[in-house]
């Protein structure tokens, strides 16, 4: 039986101000407020509530057979908590159906999987404890920045405890095979690999409206079709999208929300099932292994990195932020913290790309890749001298790994200490264990 598993990607970053050269050392606030609320305000009347309640509407008519899951960066979830939290309060009734599943993913959409393995494992326990906060759900599966894996990746994620973790069906990486299976990592084993169906997602996310694209117009029946007529032994169809598609990317105009309705009803009809990444890799077995020696992503043609690494300003711009990782993981100010999380966003470095934004663009608040490298690095200047600010002057990263070993030794001395007293209180002088009382009637 053949199964449609539906994932949708949610991130919006906090978007910098123009900050210019005279403003470093002079205004520690970095943030385009009035331009964050009305973009996030735009996309969730668009979007998010529209979406939302569909979603909801399709569960309860299809009796919970109809799944899907999100991937929610905690930059656009805390965005949500302070503009629209109307939307937070749709997702958790969504959470509440049993049919949604959420994903882990890095807290600040970052690069940290390519650049700081510690930094990496951090913005990953963090996203995972604020989707539990938030959604009463711990995810199992884990979905990296713009679907970035490698094998070298695949090892970290593995090492925190996921069994389970999306990709790119990127035919660099496949070659021959189908995406409509279920793939494990060569590098870990366990970790069993959901890839995207690049096709289905693309004819949906960019050829929907397209008068030219030979298959217009694009209606449900006919994406079933396409789905029922892949071979038999494909009985796994991945659809990943950026949720904007419904109704931002893809206006309500075009109908791509009649388009979505409609999906179950033909789906269902012809004994298509609809899955949770969970349910994939709890009912499905791996067919083989996947080697990916180096990192691949959803984006561009090329399906790598090069969107936020591929010319010397963003090679720059990274390598300067994550310079001083390890002095900023010594602060405890929570205005320095709460910039670092927020500079690290992906959106940032993807500004500055060349070959995606040559000039102005819908998708960059910038006029160009150099203004947008220019803005960043500014703030960035003002951020590093207020982290090297809480140091004395001279300190070197050596010194500061010694001091942070130091400061580790003691947690642990700390904690140990804190068992024993904890043991201590709990058995009395006689040296049995004391006796809850009970209160008499």
């Amino acid at each position: 039986m053949k199964t449609i598993c539906f994932y949708f990607q949610i991130h919006q970053p906090f978007r910098l101000k123009r900050y210019r050269f005279f403003d470093i050392g002079a205004d520690h606030y970095y943030y385009d407020d009035f331009s964050n609320e009305d973009i996030i305000h735009g996309i969730a009347e668009r979007t998010y509530f529209p979406a939302n309640q569909m979603l909801l509407d399709l569960i309860k008519e299809y009796d919970g057979k109809f799944k899907v899951a999100f991937s929610i960066s905690g930059v656009v979830l805390e965005q949500m908590e302070i503009y629209v939290p109307e939307a937070i309060e749709q997702f958790k009734e969504l959470a509440k159906t049993g049919c949604v599943e959420f994903l882990a993913e890095t807290y600040n959409h970052s690069l940290a999987s390519l650049t700081d393995p510690e930094e990496f494992e951090k913005q990953v326990k963090a996203h995972v404890e604020k989707i539990e906060l938030l959604f009463g759900q711990k995810p199992k599966v884990f979905r990296n920045t713009e679907l970035i894996y490698s094998d070298d990746i695949a090892l970290q994620v593995a090492a925190m405890g996921f069994k389970t973790m999306l990709t790119e069906g990127a035919k660099h990486v496949l070659g021959w095979k189908s995406p409509n299976y279920l793939y494990s990592s060569a590098s870990a084993p366990k970790l069993k690999l959901l890839t995207r169906n690049m096709k289905f997602s693309d004819d949906i996310s960019y050829r929907f409206s397209n008068y030219d694209w030979s298959e217009y117009p694009l209606v449900a029946d006919k994406l079933v079709s396409w789905v029922a007529s892949t071979s038999e032994s494909e009985q796994l169809v991945n659809i990943f999208m950026n949720y904007d598609v419904l109704g931002s990317l893809q206006s309500a105009s075009t109908g791509i929300f009649e388009f979505f309705k409609a999906i179950p009803r033909f789906a269902l009809a012809k004994g298509i099932s609809f899955s949770t990444p969970s349910e994939v890799a709890h009912t499905m077995k791996s067919v083989g292994e996947l080697i990916v020696p180096y990192p691949c992503s959803w984006a561009g043609e090329e399906k790598d990195t090069s969107p936020w690494l591929g010319n010397i300003l963003q090679k720059e711009a990274v390598d300067k932020l994550y310079g001083i990782a390890e002095k900023v993981h010594l602060v405890t100010d929570r205005r320095i913290l709460q910039d670092w999380n927020y500079l690290q966003a992906s959106d940032h470095f993807n500004y500055m790309s060349t070959k995606l934004f040559p000039g102005p663009s819908v998708y960059s608040p910038y006029e160009n890749a150099y203004d947008a490298f220019n803005n960043y690095m500014n703030v960035l200047s003002d951020f590093i001298d207020r982290v090297n600010g809480q140091f004395p002057e001279g300190v070197e990263n050596e010194e500061l790994n010694a001091l942070m070993t130091t400061i580790l030794n003691q947690e642990k001395m700390i904690k140990e200490l804190e068992k024993k007293v904890k043991g201590a209180s709990a058995v009395p002088k006689n040296g049995t264990p004391k006796k809850k009382e009970t209160k008499k009637a």
